[in-house]
């Protein structure tokens, strides 16, 4: 459900749509799409003998993730700076990027956090979390009935 924004004043039809752009929109809307202040899709996926955590993040590099397990939580981040500096004659122009994100997920008992793997392959980090012998669930079989 979306809150409904009080005005203290009636927006004109000329002022209307700037404010609703700047209230009701995101702000990466309103600033662009090089302003971004969200984390990138996740998907988690059981598979077997193993979960499998999908982190889509086109554009960066492979030394740009980090991904560490501490106090039973697994940790995935990522920090890319870019530098762009243009000089011709008297004029200089400097642009700056930086893309940042950290997800944290709780790691069930049940996930062997020592072999956990990860690797990164056309804008996709895949980390791989092997299940304990235990956890993992029995052959199927026929049971007899007496």
């Amino acid at each position: 459900m979306k809150p409904i924004r009080y005005y203290p004043f009636a927006p004109s039809k000329t002022f209307g749509s700037f404010t609703d752009c700047f209230f009701n929109n995101s702000i990466a809307d309103f600033f662009g799409s090089d302003f971004t202040l969200s984390s990138p899709s996740v998907n988690v996926i059981e598979d077997g003998d193993f979960y499998r955590i999908e982190v889509a993040a086109p554009g960066l590099e492979k030394g740009d993730f980090e991904v560490n397990v501490e106090n039973g939580f697994l940790n995935i981040s990522a920090e890319h700076k870019e530098k762009e500096e243009v000089k011709e004659g008297k004029y200089m122009r400097r642009e700056f990027n930086y893309t940042s994100f950290k997800r944290s997920f709780e790691l069930p008992d049940i996930v062997k956090a020592d072999k956990i793997e990860a690797t990164y392959k056309d804008g996709i980090l895949k980390v791989k979390l092997p299940k304990k012998a235990e956890a993992k669930a029995p052959d199927a079989h026929l049971v007899k009935i007496k």
